[in-house]
């Protein structure tokens, strides 16, 4: 992470040129070896084959991220455009993001993903993303830095967290819910460090926070520190203060000096 310097926070001006997005996402049926793969046991030289590439595709994007430094991920919603405030927002938290320091990570998509990279590049830090091969073809979003397109859900959500400090979820669709109660599980069970997880737009998730007090809490499938680890908030100043300070304080997260790149490992 650069050296902190005393960063300047104002909130980035609304764009000028709202872009439209007709994309119709998944309504193609996957490729046909994905709905070989997934559909029960299949020949033991397809099964072997098919462990192999997955084994690559994990190596490919563990050495296209080893470098990128200390991340944030942010999920949400590829479906929000330019001109709608949960864009706003996500283009807001991750200008926040970039001057706290922190590399923002996405799925590396339009909407919210775009939003969140768009404002990290602007504000001129790193902005990193992990896309997804789908039948209605995700193109990676401009204001990269750095991505990897995977074939593979899990590999990629793999990536989305191994890289983290924090995660902050915009409003979002199933895929959002996926990696929210995915990363949750990870926090609760002890997989991964009590990392920050914060719930962007109260207004959005408050009934799927009612939902697991009324319901979840109340018949003890999960326990009240499963709630309370989740952080809720509309102020992208408080997200980003709040994981600045946990990063850096309880897991002792610096701005030291990068990890060296080997000739000899091809880096």
């Amino acid at each position: 992470m650069d050296q902190p310097g005393e960063p300047d926070l104002v909130s980035p001006k609304p764009p000028e040129e709202p872009a439209k997005s007709t994309t119709r996402w998944g309504k193609a049926p996957p490729p046909p070896d994905e709905v070989r793969f997934l559909h029960g046991p299949q020949t033991r030289g397809f099964e072997v084959l098919r462990a192999v590439r997955i084994f690559l595709e994990i190596l490919g994007g563990f050495r296209k991220l080893h470098f990128v430094g200390p991340c944030v991920t942010v999920f949400g919603s590829a479906r929000f455009v330019e001109d709608q405030p949960y864009y706003q927002l996500a283009w807001e938290v991750g200008a926040r993001l970039a001057r706290a320091g922190f590399t923002v990570m996405t799925g590396g998509g339009p909407g919210i993903m775009e939003a969140a990279n768009r404002g990290a590049k602007e504000a001129g830090g790193y902005s990193v993303g992990c896309n997804i091969e789908l039948p209605k073809e995700q193109r990676p979003n401009r204001y990269l830095d750095r991505w990897v397109t995977f074939r593979h859900f899990y590999v990629r959500k793999l990536m989305l967290v191994k890289y983290s400090y924090a995660f902050i979820a915009m409003p979002g669709g199933f895929g959002t819910l996926d990696e929210i109660f995915e990363t949750a599980t990870l926090i609760q069970t002890g997989k991964i460090r009590q990392f920050p997880l914060v719930l962007m737009g109260r207004e959005f998730w408050g009934p799927l926070l009612d939902f697991m007090h009324e319901r979840l809490l109340a018949q003890r499938t999960i326990d009240p520190i499963d709630i309370e680890r989740i952080q809720v908030t509309d102020s992208a100043e408080e997200a980003v203060a709040s994981i600045t300070d946990i990063a850096m304080h309880q897991f002792g997260l610096t701005y030291g000096p990068k990890l060296r790149r080997h000739w000899f490992l091809g880096e």
